[in-house]
């Protein structure tokens, strides 16, 4: 044996060397080993910190289970990911991984102070500490924390990696390539049956990968599989969640085990479709909890033996194994056979199977039945064990470097319990296994509990006769959760498995307590003195193991990440110098600079233009929804606060729109054309809401009513002239339409043509100016904007933005809904209670507004503020108080929500929620600052032409 790598054995490829750096360290492995085994081949033993308390940890496990040795993987520039398993990193010439919650070094931890004063962080510390003196917290406590707490640093640069996607259909889908997958993929290729077979390993083979013997008849099966044409077998892919109906979730590694970075995808997302699953997922092995249990070099003896016999690694040179199941003894007589040395065999049973007792002899190895660890010696690396005799109390030591453990097995039913399969407790195993299925899914092989790793005992704790409050025998590895944690959440009155579990943190991991679930359930039953199954069950959620937010995203990242939407006029405004925001999905112009001009300038004249003459601008984002059917008007009179049957056609209507709560939700100027047909409109980021919402009434609560739902927003693009002057530039472009005030009154529509092209007209206006929304056909958008900026000329027509129309709509008193709502504002907060249908018997949201919160005193509601400087400009959200001079914190009775200088009125107006704020005009409130507290005076919220004089023209 050269240092752990054995003379001969394992899958590795010996003729292929690969170099790779760890800690900023040169090592060398193989071809076909994971960073764990290569690292152990070298030497290493020392892999990670754990979370709270920093102790030194070593390997525990051999897959995807592993709690201690998580890495972080350098690629390339953008190219960095944290918290990946030791265990489950292919190396390849380059590779670059770092270890992980330690300062300055792994081996120099100056955070292993915690270690020492573990005394003080019990279970639970965090809810019991911190609370004195109160200052501390946001001075020193919370920043220590937030600098200790997490796995890992978060990357901070653009990841560069492409990731796809795929939507796959199949009959069956078969979760696990280990012998009971493969042995049913192989029954199904002989079928017509369209199959997918996925494993996250990099070969096909699960447990048959550390046992040479079966290695003729893997070579066998997975020859036959490729040939089958029925067959899809996917490696390195893991399924992550089980969803409704049949629909499994799973991500392939496709680049990462690769020396070269590259354009193709490094990852893809599977979104699998099956008629029926098979789970194969094996089982996990489970520690032993006593003193010392955590050191590293301490694992888990099916680990040592994949070590052995697939990488051709030896975890130490002289193991021990302590065993309260059969699967370890067979595991040492591997190892031994392999060349390893083996110290003994010490298993707290006193009656083991005579065949094992044989072999061990024949192979040299001591044993030590009704016998326990009691403690390990070694800080980062065992060098012996003691042991204790459970009958006569006797102990002795042992020299060994690595010890290997044997507590039995957990099937893994996390995608069963995703699939809200049903669970039933199995004595003999002291494990949970399926029971009824909820989705066409079976679970087959060791998952299912049907294994042949011989007999076992149930164990809680190993027996010691040391105080079991004053040592650390560790139940979760990652987050430091010990057999004494749990114990005290009992103490302190936890009775159910779910809320013992987020009192001590244990199974909430990366690992999702793979590893500590079963030995959690064991030690609360034994100090509740209940089985197992009447404390519960915590619940398993997707995803099986953690996931790259690049796989889940696919895409969706960059320019991707949320389509940004323009409207046909969008063109014309990038051309002519605007400046853009984004409102929801669309970029919409925020207003034309000229040379010289800043945003205020700018502003200040498109609003003094719009007052003056005339202004234009582009309202193709607003929400359109054609509501058609018989029973149209009915359907809005139930969904809008306000009356909608006796709207007579072509009249238009302001409607809001409540949640079921009473809130406001929505808003808009909606048309009926016909008696079977409105046009809705909808604010801008709210009409695929507002559409889902009056489609999920329709069809749930509505199903009588005959009426058709359609979203038109991209067929109408929408051109709003606002001003004095706008009838007089529309007059000669219009076809068919009557314009005079008489024909044509606010709020109103007309059909007809514009240029030639057809028209809905509206007038409604947003400004408080005579004002006309031009619809037509979303294609002639842009050329209609370009003929009314020719004709305008004679008019100084002006294109205005978003920020314009902010100001020109809030000197008005028009809310927003989202800006001056915040999701609690009824209709009667926002002075819109004219909105409400007194007589109406029933609205979406009707019955809340009688609730006594809902009309009870003090409620903030929408008033304007006039600030005693006229040249302040408040911040928006800036927080209001009644007295400026009361002590810190504060109370806070509102809040600013619009905030403007308005060159109409030469002055700053703002709206704001207060507390009882109606109640409050004229008086005088406060808001603090950064720059010093302003005083402003409380008002109505409409400033300018209060009469309305100035639409009616």
């Amino acid at each position: 044996m050269s240092g752990y790598r054995l003379p001969a054995g394992g899958r590795v490829d010996r003729s292929k060397p690969v170099s790779f750096t760890f800690d900023g360290k040169s090592y060398q492995g193989f071809s076909g080993d994971t960073l764990a085994s290569a690292l152990l081949a070298n030497g290493v033993s020392l892999f990670g910190r754990s979370f709270k308390y920093h102790r030194p940890r070593g390997l525990l496990a051999a897959g995807s289970e592993e709690p201690n040795a998580l890495v972080s993987v350098h690629r390339g520039p953008g190219r960095f990911t944290p918290n990946l398993r030791a265990t489950n990193v292919e190396i390849h010439d380059g590779l670059l991984a770092t270890s992980q919650n330690r300062w300055p070094s792994l081996k120099t931890d100056f955070g292993a102070i915690n270690d020492r004063l573990g005394m003080f962080f019990p279970a639970g510390f965090y809810n019991k500490t911190f609370m004195w003196p109160r200052s501390f917290w946001d001075r020193l406590y919370e920043p220590a924390i937030r600098k200790m707490a997490g796995l890992g640093d978060a990357p901070t640069e653009v990841d560069p990696d492409n990731y796809a996607a795929i939507y796959a259909h199949c009959d069956l889908l078969i979760v696990g390539a280990g012998p009971a997958g493969l042995d049913a993929a192989l029954e199904a290729s002989g079928t017509g049956r369209r199959v997918i077979l996925i494993d996250e390993q990099d070969e096909a083979g699960g447990g048959a990968l550390a046992d040479p013997v079966l290695w003729p008849w893997l070579e066998r099966s997975l020859k036959a599989l490729n040939a089958a044409a029925n067959m899809t077998i996917l490696t390195r892919t893991t399924a992550f969640g089980y969803y409704h109906d049949n629909f499994i979730g799973a991500v392939q590694r496709l680049t990462d085990h690769l020396s070269e970075n590259s354009e193709a995808p490094r990852e893809k997302l599977w979104r699998i479709r099956a008629g029926e699953v098979l789970l194969a997922q094996g089982a996990i092995e489970r520690p032993l909890v006593f003193d010392g249990n955590d050191a590293p070099g301490v694992m888990l003896s099916s680990a040592a033996k994949t070590f052995a016999n697939r990488y051709g690694v030896a975890v130490g040179k002289l193991l021990a194994l302590m065993a309260v199941h059969d699967s370890g003894w067979h595991d040492v007589f591997a190892l031994k056979k392999a060349g390893v040395g083996i110290a003994a065999i010490i298993d707290a049973r006193d009656d083991v199977d005579e065949n094992l007792l044989g072999e061990a002899a024949a192979l040299g190895i001591a044993v030590h039945l009704n016998h326990s660890v009691i403690g390990v010696k070694g800080r980062h690396r065992v060098t012996s064990i003691q042991i204790f005799n459970n009958a006569d109390y006797l102990g002795s030591s042992i020299t060994c470097d690595a010890l290997l453990m044997a507590g039995g097995w957990t099937p893994s039913v996390h995608l069963w319990s995703h699939s809200k399969g049903s669970l039933k407790w199995r004595d003999d195993l002291g494990a949970y296994v399926p029971d009824q299925a909820n989705e066409k899914c079976r679970s087959i092989g060791a998952c299912s509990g049907d294994w042949d790793f011989g007999r076992g005992a149930i164990l809680d704790v190993l027996p010691t006769p040391k105080d079991q409050a004053r040592i650390k025998a560790f139940v979760d590895f990652q987050n430091d959760v010990t057999a004494k944690d749990i114990n005290l959440a009992v103490r302190e009155g936890f009775r159910s498995i779910e809320h013992i579990k987020r009192y001590t943190t244990n199974g909430m991991a990366t690992d999702q307590g793979k590893t500590s679930n079963l030995n959690g359930l064991q030690i609360a039953s034994t100090a509740l003195a209940k089985a197992v199954p009447d404390i519960g069950l915590t619940t398993f959620r997707p995803p099986y193991t953690p996931q790259t937010f690049g796989a889940l995203a696919g895409h969706a990242k960059g320019a991707l990440f949320q389509a940004t939407r323009t409207t046909n006029i969008d063109g014309w405004a990038s051309e002519n110098g605007a400046v853009f925001e984004l409102v929801a999905q669309w970029r919409r112009a925020r207003y034309f600079p000229k040379f010289g001009e800043d945003m205020h300038a700018a502003v200040n004249r498109e609003c003094v233009a719009v007052r003056s003459g005339v202004g234009i601008f582009d309202a193709s984002t607003l929400g359109k929804i054609e509501v058609v059917g018989p029973d149209a008007g009915e359907f809005l009179n139930r969904m809008y606060t306000n009356p909608w049957k006796a709207l007579e056609p072509g009249r238009c209507r302001y409607g809001l729109l409540l949640k079921e709560d009473g809130f406001i939700t929505d808003d808009g100027v909606s048309a009926r054309l016909a008696a079977d047909r409105f046009h809705l409109t909808t604010t801008t980021g709210g009409a695929a809401r507002v559409l889902n919402m009056m489609e999920d009434y329709l069809q749930t609560e509505w199903p009588d009513l005959n009426v058709w739902l359609t979203s038109t927003t991209e067929q109408y693009a929408v051109i709003a002239l606002q001003g004095p002057n706008a009838r007089k530039l529309i007059e000669p472009l219009v076809e068919g339409i009557d314009l005079s005030p008489e024909a044509f009154p606010h709020m109103a529509i007309r059909e007809g043509r514009i240029c030639g092209i057809p028209t809905r007209l509206f007038r409604v206006s947003f400004t408080g100016e005579l004002g006309f929304e031009i619809n037509v056909p979303t294609a002639y958008g842009r050329a209609l904007w370009e003929r009314l900026m020719a004709e305008g000329e004679r008019f100084s027509i002006t294109p205005y933005g978003t920020e314009a129309m902010h100001v020109l709509r809030a000197e008005k008193g028009f809310i927003i809904v989202g800006q001056d709502t915040d999701g609690t504002v009824t209709p009667y907060d926002a002075g819109l209670d004219w909105a409400v249908g007194k007589k109406k018997p029933d609205f979406v949201g009707r019955r809340s507004l009688a609730r006594p919160d809902i009309v009870a005193a003090g409620r903030r509601q929408l008033v304007g503020l006039l600030t005693e400087d006229p040249s302040m400009v408040l911040e928006e959200g800036a927080q209001i108080v009644a007295d400026p001079h009361q002590p810190v914190p504060m109370t806070m009775i509102g809040h600013v929500t619009s905030s403007y200088w308005s060159e109409a009125l030469g002055r700053s107006i703002a709206m704001a929620l207060v507390a009882n704020g109606h109640a409050k005009m004229g008086e005088t409130i406060y808001v603090p600052m950064p720059d010093g507290t302003h005083k402003a005076t409380v008002s109505s919220i409409v400033f300018y032409d209060p009469e309305g004089a100035r639409l009616h023209v």
